[in-house]
């Protein structure tokens, strides 16, 4: 049986107590034709030190590109896209790891499917309280999406995470259709999902965990500020702009996740900077910017009566907004 070359990239950025882990997880794979393509994104500890001591033991497994300075994730991902050997390309956080047999698994199925993309279950490792869980799901009945407008819709809807981890992807989707992360990006991941979705063809669901995601105490979703919600806001500008650009029915879908969009930014604002009232006040009234709702759409079965209520609530005078979504958050 000929096995593809995969290309396992992964960002090391100030990661020197995990990215052994993350690297031997690899390593440990059962699929037999993989390399490890460490993005050295120049930190300020000790990764540097260590992936070279690693990569000395295993050179024909492992390649290491090193940015001249420290360029973001975003730029980091690009690199991964650009640099891979392979056919297919998997990204993993340099404080992750993955399962012996995820890449053999997901391989199997974006093969079985001829999709662009496979995805598997996440697990959380909550190093704080020592538990595991499922996050990020996706919808269980569904094995395997084609044609752009499907995919398009269940993206809208939900229906799988926007993590660019724990995903196989045909590499030359990618480069054919310019798909790349935004630089300078906080969230370039749910940017880079909805940029895929416009495009993708076909999408695989495997109905098992291949991922496992630690949480801790220097975790991104931690560690949110000012700047990533200017990012969030960023984000909004490109959905507005793909908004004025598509099809009437991705229209339609566009305004779904822009709702549930902007209620996952405004209520992360207010778990991470909730005393900061004028600057929550602020970002709601530029969300208001962004499209919404009409009239004419609330006689519309096509929306969720939760979708109503959210349009609703987004779209009051600011200082109504304010009480009422402060209301709705500490009874």
């Amino acid at each position: 049986m000929v096995y593809p070359l995969v290309t396992v990239s992964i960002p090391v950025y100030n990661c020197e107590k995990y990215i052994e882990r993350s690297i031997n997880s690899v390593l440990k794979q059962t699929y037999p034709n993989i390399e490890i393509l460490l993005v050295d994104d120049k930190g300020n500890d000790h990764s540097s030190d260590v992936i070279k001591r690693i990569q000395s033991e295993y050179p024909e497994k492992i390649r290491i590109i090193e940015h001249k300075s420290n360029q973001g994730l975003s730029i980091v991902r690009n690199t991964g896209i650009d640099h891979a050997k392979g056919e297919y390309l998997f990204f993993l956080d340099g404080d992750d790891e993955i399962v012996p047999d995820c890449i053999e698994e997901l391989y199997r199925l974006i093969s079985e499917t001829h999709s662009s993309i496979a995805v598997g279950e996440m697990i959380a490792k909550n190093t704080f309280k020592n538990i595991e869980y499922k996050i990020f799901p996706f919808n269980h009945s569904l094995k395997s999406l084609k044609e752009n407008d499907i995919v398009f819709e269940h993206f809208c809807n939900g229906t799988w995470p926007v993590s660019a981890c724990n995903k196989l992807l045909r590499v030359n989707f990618f480069r054919h259709n310019k798909i790349y992360f935004v630089k300078g990006l906080y969230s370039q991941d749910e940017l880079w999902s909805f940029q895929t979705a416009l495009k993708l063809d076909s999408i695989a669901f495997l109905h098992k965990p291949t991922y496992l995601y630690y949480l801790h105490g220097e975790s991104i979703i931690f560690n949110k500020t000012k700047r990533n919600f200017e990012n969030h806001q960023a984000i909004v500008e490109y959905f507005s702009k793909a908004y004025n650009e598509v099809s009437s029915i991705k229209k339609k879908h566009i305004l779904k996740h822009l709702i549930i969009f902007k209620e996952t930014t405004l209520t992360m604002q207010w778990k991470f900077m909730k005393d900061d009232s004028i600057y929550w006040k602020q970002n709601y009234k530029r969300l208001q910017k962004a499209p919404s709702l009409s009239i004419l759409d609330y006689f519309s079965f096509f929306y969720s009566i939760n979708h109503k209520k959210k349009n609703l609530f987004q779209n009051l005078p600011v200082s109504i907004g304010y009480k009422l979504f402060k209301w709705r958050f500490e009874r």
